[in-house]
């Protein structure tokens, strides 16, 4: 364990690597901080914040991560988990459900986020994205500076929208509507009480904007649920293939086995009407509000984690001119040298995304450096960690916290920590290089891994796809700081001005200021190199 105090346990200590990074800087760099300042602390050790947070076991080690995800009995989210998303979903989500609950709906939404449902939702998530291409042309023709978080939630708000709902936020065109603007308040005054900055969850406002928000969010999603369930009556139950409509019939599936199965146990004759057609006339009764809190998670999860992905991937890319470049070329080599054609032969042929493996390791590495989320458990009586060297750890009414940034920052298990290297990802085993097995967790792994990882990747290979070889994207905390008259203070994580934020997932601070240019000389360059590879291999070849 770090230093520990008779009476104030390790509250020193965490107040001391607290004051030592920006005010709103997220709670995973404390995994790091603690690493950096004691070296020979370990990977897995106990912190005692008592009274103002449960006692954790923080843990940094893959074996044990492993053991979290896969050993049973399962150990469950925290209670911060549905602490933080209760004001949202009122506990009724996928993150918050347990046992037999959880199962049941895991079973009815996992169909929605398949591989191959996400492929037949590509076109729609195209036309979103072309959209956004859009917003970044005007930033470089306006040339100001802009908040490339704010664009990117946007986009990916409305891509959630299309593939989940089959409804259109238009939060580009319009900035956002009721639902998309009380869900960001939500956010903002939403704690899980771990937090570096208490007043968070101190605040006593926050209970009025808990129970406004909710209701301006309620009334519009469950007026959009009803909205796509008629329609989806209309057309016929087997119409639709967005995450709303599989789940729907995956539901109605399970509901005429239930009751099947009542009718199967009773001596009464019968009903005339069919089983089929009461299932029917009971789901449109209740099925929005039974889906309600699942769908209100999906919107926050599906569009906040991958706006930061976005953000945080141009930001390396800038920094890094030639993988840059080597992303240019695969992308001219799979779609062309006209950048105006790539939609629509992503919307024809959505497999041209599976031919990309460097833009998948330009992803990975991105999520490496800059994951967005943690991983939180309960500890249980009957479960403990036992460490490669045989140590074992108790985790009965910790906070079992599982630091993806901890571990994917760690130089123990990664050779040049610190270096943006998509090529790790596509060395052979064996290599120096070559990532350990369990220590890339950005979607965790196990039962309870995120659902939403096919779209999410699919999703960030698209924007690259149909951005990279127009933009230019850079940063400009420097100027953004000057314009803001900001002068002393403590403004970066280690040497990091974008650092992240608590901000539903880890954001880019300050909004990721940056200014957008065109692209046009690199992208006819790059067209020219990959040119001039055809010529050499049909010269090769004759």
């Amino acid at each position: 364990m770090p230093p520990y105090h008779p009476l104030l346990g390790h509250i020193p200590v965490l107040s001391s690597i607290t004051a030592s990074l920006p005010s709103n800087a997220h709670a995973h760099y404390l995994a790091d901080q603690l690493r950096r300042r004691y070296p020979d602390l370990g990977p897995i050790y106990y912190l005692d914040a008592w009274p103002f947070a449960p006692p954790f076991l923080v843990v940094v080690e893959p074996s044990c991560l492993s053991q979290i995800t896969s050993k049973q009995p399962f150990l469950p989210n925290h209670p911060g988990i549905k602490k933080y998303l209760r004001p949202i979903t009122r506990g009724q989500d996928l993150s918050s459900m347990e046992g037999q609950e959880w199962k049941s709906w895991r079973r009815v939404f996992s169909a929605g986020f398949s591989a191959s449902s996400v492929a037949e939702l590509v076109p729609g998530i195209v036309e979103e994205v072309d959209e956004f291409r859009e917003v970044l042309r005007q930033a470089a023709e306006g040339g100001r500076i802009v908040l490339l978080d704010e664009k990117a939630i946007n986009a990916t708000m409305d891509v959630i929208g299309r593939v989940a709902l089959d409804h259109r936020f238009c939060a580009q065109a319009n900035g956002g509507n009721d639902f998309t603007d009380a869900l960001r308040s939500q956010v903002r005054w939403t704690s899980f009480g771990a937090e570096m900055n208490p007043w968070r969850y101190v605040n006593p406002a926050k209970y009025f904007m808990w129970w406004w928000n909710r209701r301006v969010m309620d009334h519009y999603m469950i007026r959009v649920l009803e909205e796509r369930y008629a329609a989806a009556e209309q057309k016929g139950e087997e119409a639709g293939k967005t995450v709303i409509d599989l789940a729907r019939r995956a539901w109605i599936a399970e509901s005429e086995d239930d009751e099947q199965e009542a009718e199967a146990k009773t001596t009464s004759p019968p009903s005339k009407s069919s089983s089929r057609q009461k299932v029917h006339a009971d789901l449109a009764s209740h099925f929005a509000r039974q889906v309600l809190g699942h769908m209100k998670l999906f919107v926050l999860g599906g569009h906040d984690t991958t706006a930061t992905a976005v953000c945080y991937s141009f930001l390396l890319l800038s920094r890094h001119p030639s993988s840059l470049r080597t992303l240019r070329r695969e992308h001219t080599r799979v779609f062309g040298p006209s950048t105006s054609l790539t939609p629509s032969l992503i919307s024809s042929h959505p497999a041209l995304l599976n031919k990309l493996p460097y833009t998948l390791a330009c992803i990975r590495e991105t999520l490496r450096l800059f994951p967005v989320v943690t991983s939180p458990r309960l500890g249980l009586p009957s479960f403990s960690l036992t460490s490669p060297a045989g140590h074992v750890f108790p985790t009965q009414d910790c906070l079992v916290w599982s630091c993806h940034h901890g571990i994917h920052n760690s130089p123990v298990y990664w050779p040049r920590v610190n270096e943006f290297l998509p090529e790790r990802w596509l060395v052979p085993e064996g290599h120096e290089l070559h990532p350990q097995k369990d220590c890339w967790r950005p979607f965790e792994w196990g039962a309870r891994a995120c659902i939403g990882q096919e779209l999410a990747v699919t999703e960030l290979k698209i924007v690259l796809a149909m951005t990279a070889r127009e933009f230019d994207i850079v940063e400009a905390y420097g100027e953004w700081d000057a314009q803001k008259g900001r002068k002393g203070g403590k403004r970066d994580v280690e040497g990091e001005r974008a650092y992240q934020v608590q901000m539903g997932s880890g954001r880019a601070s300050d909004g990721f200021p940056c200014r957008v240019k065109f692209a046009e000389e690199a992208a006819e360059e790059e067209a020219t190199v990959v040119g001039q590879e055809e010529e050499k291999k049909l010269g090769a070849k004759g």
